[in-house]
């Protein structure tokens, strides 16, 4: 299942770390934000690395939608608020600067990346909500109106719109931007001490240390795997669909999005708590929607992606924790990753540079607000709940009653294992405790994956892992 950005365009491999090394910042992490982040530094005249645990963009940038956009749902009222006026101009001014530092990489270094100027939308059945959002989005400087003409087949009275957004090729963006780096693939930071990461092919010392690696992998400092959860979202790609002549997205839970690449309309949706899928059906609810709206159309690709969510809303960019000075984190980017990255890019360039970056307040990580007492509580109780499931919970099913090409949570020879059962009868058996801390994992039929409900590690139906906080497979 890759997406349609990973299928047209390929992204030169390179080789692994040769040895030891000293640098001045290394970054985790060679995904949109780990490069933009490199790259800023590298152009403010810092010798950076970049170590990638795969191959560059392989993560959630290869796998986004691919809007670059301060438009971030019904957001703005909302911040205005729990964290006020201030806080709130913070984060729009991040994600506008954001849009015009691309801009301006982008003709600067002539990068063809099918860049298109397009307007955002946000729509909605409720009209005061849609005011609301609109007039709090004005009064923070944002291009913001409200509209009822709408190029969706979706029921709604109406949208938040926002001009002079745009959309891009994500990674024919990131080989160029790429380009001119010191990135290391196929090399996993396995720990980090102080100033130096270690790694199975060497360790690297660096003054500054950058996790832009999605969701730091480091329980502590920091306890980031206990201050976001983890989402993911379903797309396909339709040929023979309308234009839609701009970016769409609901401003309620369950909606649609919608923007074109090229002749290709994108359409997403069936976001759910990672872990939270065993049902199945995600696509398949996608496609009876691309029938019903769009009856001629046909489908070419499907993809999902995954997001790290903040309990306040906004990203976690700056230091990383008090008691480690120089590290840094970008994590939290709440679905709009494209934006978001350059965002993080330009205030930890700020941060590591000494410079004073007025939009970082907003986004320090070692913030505390009141508002995500509620958020914080619900992820704990989840992972209390994966953990009394894997003791209490009882399989329902033998491992000869799994249909072929289906998965399950069995007892087989004694023990509590995830089997799988390929098309051909055989079975593939795993431990189902995560080795992230435990919890038990649930089958997720629409990807054939072993999901992680407490914290999102997710690994394929053979144990092998596909992203973390984990850091390891599961055993066979």
């Amino acid at each position: 299942m890759q997406s349609i950005w990973s299928q047209s365009c390929s992204i030169p491999q390179r080789e692994s770390l040769p040895g030891n090394l000293e640098v001045e910042v290394a970054v985790i992490g060679a995904g949109m934000a780990g490069v933009l982040t490199a790259s800023a530094l590298q152009e403010a005249g810092r010798r950076v690395v970049v170590l990638e645990a795969n191959r560059i963009g392989s993560g959630q940038t290869g796998n986004t939608t691919a809007k670059i956009t301060s438009q971030h749902g019904m957001v703005y009222h909302k911040l205005m608020q729990t964290i006020g006026p201030e806080g709130a101009g913070q984060y729009a001014a991040a994600n506008q600067a954001a849009i015009r530092r691309y801009q301006d990489l982008i003709q600067s270094r002539q990068i063809r990346c099918d860049w298109e100027e397009r307007c955002a939308y946000v729509y909605g059945n409720d009209q005061q909500m849609l005011r609301e959002e609109a007039e709090a989005a004005r009064e923070l400087g944002l291009p913001a109106s409200c509209v009822t003409d709408l190029q969706i087949p979706v029921p709604a009275v109406g949208a938040v719109k926002f001009e002079g957004q745009a959309q891009f090729h994500p990674l024919k963006f990131l080989r160029a931007m790429a380009e001119p780096l010191t990135i290391y693939e196929q090399t996993p930071v396995q720990s980090a001490e102080d100033d130096q990461l270690i790694t199975p092919w060497g360790k690297v010392k660096a003054e500054h240390i950058v996790f832009a690696c999605h969701i730091p992998f480091l329980n502590v400092p920091g306890m980031y795997f206990a201050k976001l959860h983890q989402e993911r979202s379903y797309v396909l790609a339709l040929a023979n669909a309308p234009q839609v002549e701009g970016m769409y997205i609901s401003g309620e839970k369950g909606g649609w999005s919608f923007r074109n690449y090229g002749e290709f309309l994108l359409m997403g949706g069936e976001q759910h708590r990672t872990g939270e899928n065993q049902q199945g059906g995600r696509y398949e609810r996608l496609r009876q929607k691309a029938r019903e709206w769009f009856p001629q159309s046909r489908e070419v690709y499907h993809w999902s992606a995954q997001d790290g969510m903040t309990p306040d809303g906004v990203p976690y960019i700056g230091r990383y924790a008090a008691p480690r000075p120089n590290w840094y984190v970008a994590a939290g980017f709440q679905k709009w990753g494209m934006t978001t990255s350059m965002a993080a890019a330009i205030i930890l360039r700020d941060l590591i540079c000494g410079k004073e970056n007025p939009c970082a307040p907003v986004f320090d990580p070692g913030r505390f607000q009141a508002a995500a007492l509620p958020g914080i509580a619900a992820q704990g109780g989840q992972a209390v709940k994966g953990l009394v499931k894997r003791f209490f919970q009882i399989p329902s099913e033998a491992a000869a009653d799994i249909p072929a090409g289906h998965g399950g949570i069995v007892f087989l020879h004694g023990e509590k294992v995830g089997v799988y059962k390929g098309e051909d009868g055989t079975l593939h058996a795993v431990d189902i405790r995560c080795p992230h801390l435990g919890c038990q994992l649930e089958w997720n039929p629409d990807e054939r994956s072993w999901d992680c409900p407490c914290h999102g590690s997710r690994f394929d139906y053979e144990g092998r892992l596909i992203s973390g906080p984990a850091q390891e497979d599961i055993s066979r």
